[in-house]
């Protein structure tokens, strides 16, 4: 059975047993997964390989997630890629501070598979 790729999806995630269940829920779901366990790899592989999308960890050693989709946002080459930040951090304020630093969604850990695809559907169309 050949299943038509819904999309690539750029997975910034520095744990890597988060980063194995986000990669093996998106790849089952359809989408193709280019992983980055940094945000500074992220920014490089963002610009290279020009994803559908970005699902961003915000706690990161370097940079955060929150600085990765700011500097997103700002570069000509990435700023219309979509980003989707999955934390830990659960507040409102966490929530409205992801979205000001220009992130099209936010859902926070412990996450379902549902919750993870609905979130990069609804970003990707």
């Amino acid at each position: 059975m050949v299943r038509t790729l819904l999309g690539t999806i750029l997975v910034v995630e520095d744990t890597p047993s988060e980063m194995e269940l986000m990669t093996h829920y998106l790849r089952e779901s359809g989408y193709n997964v280019i992983r980055a366990a940094s945000a500074r790899d992220a920014l490089t592989k963002a610009v290279e390989q020009k994803p559908d999308a970005i699902v961003t960890d915000v706690v990161m050693p370097g940079m955060s997630g929150f600085e990765l989709c700011r500097n997103l946002k700002r570069n000509p080459a990435t700023e219309k890629v979509p980003v989707v930040i999955c934390s830990s951090k659960d507040q409102e304020i966490d929530r409205l501070w992801g979205m000001k630093q220009g992130a099209d969604a936010y859902i926070t850990k412990p996450f379902t598979r549902e919750q993870l695809v609905r979130a990069v559907k609804s970003v990707t169309g």
